[in-house]
């Protein structure tokens, strides 16, 4: 395994959420990535954003980790979610939530 994965890896792990994005929460730079943050934004849940734009190792790496092709990718609790269609869709329908509950992240206004 390469160093970049490796950063990778521990991210995902040692992090309950990890967003993996173009930008940063503060200043997304594409309008998928900024979808996203606004999302978790509106949820409260706590994450780490990681900006891709940053690093071309990074950028390419999480590609080959997730075996995805397009940023922003949503890791919850080790797990790949999916980039910023299927977490809109999860959001919208609910999933979104329940599923971070599930995994024991706390969402805000939840019950």
């Amino acid at each position: 395994m390469s160093a970049v994965q490796e950063f990778i890896a521990n991210e995902v792990k040692s992090n309950d959420v990890v967003l993996f994005m173009k930008g940063t929460p503060q200043f997304p730079q594409c309008g998928f990535s900024g979808q996203v943050v606004q999302i978790l934004d509106y949820l409260g849940v706590d994450y780490k954003g990681i900006n891709v734009l940053a690093d071309g190792d990074i950028r390419q790496g999480i590609k080959d980790y997730s075996n995805w092709p397009t940023i922003p990718q949503l890791y919850v609790k080790g797990e790949f979610l999916g980039g910023c269609d299927i977490v809109r869709e999860m959001f919208q329908a609910g999933e979104l939530q329940d599923h971070l509950q599930a995994q024991g992240v706390a969402v805000k206004g939840a019950a």
